[in-house]
């Protein structure tokens, strides 16, 4: 049991900590074309990002994929960006306009396992029990992000009630803002060649 709570504290950490802002910035561009009402598909979304995290985290740890350290950094900011991106092209923010967001969702996730696989490998490798492990660190990110999306959702309820602000403005401004922090990361990321 003492394994599962180290476990699931790195994954917690992994989502709610100042060192995560890449994470939490994906997660604020995935989840501002929503409201509070549709929280049960914004966990929906960010279970399908778990999903691609924990295959990814999974296939690293057993050596069966391995990527260039530096080129996962450049891309994890690239993923913020275009799901930022796509929120601009985005005409209306219904359930069907808005389902690309769980492909997004899956396909990013698989480039943020990639993030914390090589920081991680090591000590899960030791494990006897890798699923047990891993599990425990998805399910303490699974939380986190469950945490932050919650938060996200009541906090621009409150905003746009308070402001008045126009649905549409606020997912721009939003997203705008986000990519802008993104774009820094992209270019301070830049792998040398």
């Amino acid at each position: 049991m003492e394994d599962f709570s180290l476990y699931f504290s790195w994954g917690w950490h992994h989502i709610i900590s100042w060192d995560a802002l890449d994470h939490l910035l994906f997660i604020v561009a995935l989840t501002v074309i929503y409201q509070l009402r549709d929280w049960k598909q914004v966990l929906v979304l960010v279970t399908a990002f778990t999903i691609g995290h924990f295959i990814t985290l999974f296939l690293s740890v057993l050596d069966i994929i391995r990527f260039s350290a530096q080129w996962v950094e450049f891309l994890i900011p690239v993923t913020i960006v275009i799901t930022a991106a796509v929120n601009f092209f985005q005409r209306s923010f219904t359930h069907r306009a808005v389902s690309i967001n769980y492909l997004l969702a899956l396909g990013f996730g698989l480039i943020h396992g990639m993030g914390y696989a090589s920081a991680i490998r090591f000590s899960l490798m030791e494990e006897q029990s890798l699923g047990w492990s891993l599990f425990a660190f998805n399910l303490g990110l699974e939380c986190g992000q469950i945490l932050v999306v919650l938060a996200i959702l009541f906090l621009e309820e409150l905003i746009r009630r308070f402001t008045g602000i126009e649905r549409r403005k606020w997912v721009m401004i939003i997203s705008g803002i986000v990519m802008v922090i993104a774009l820094n990361m992209v270019v301070d990321r830049i792998p040398k060649l």
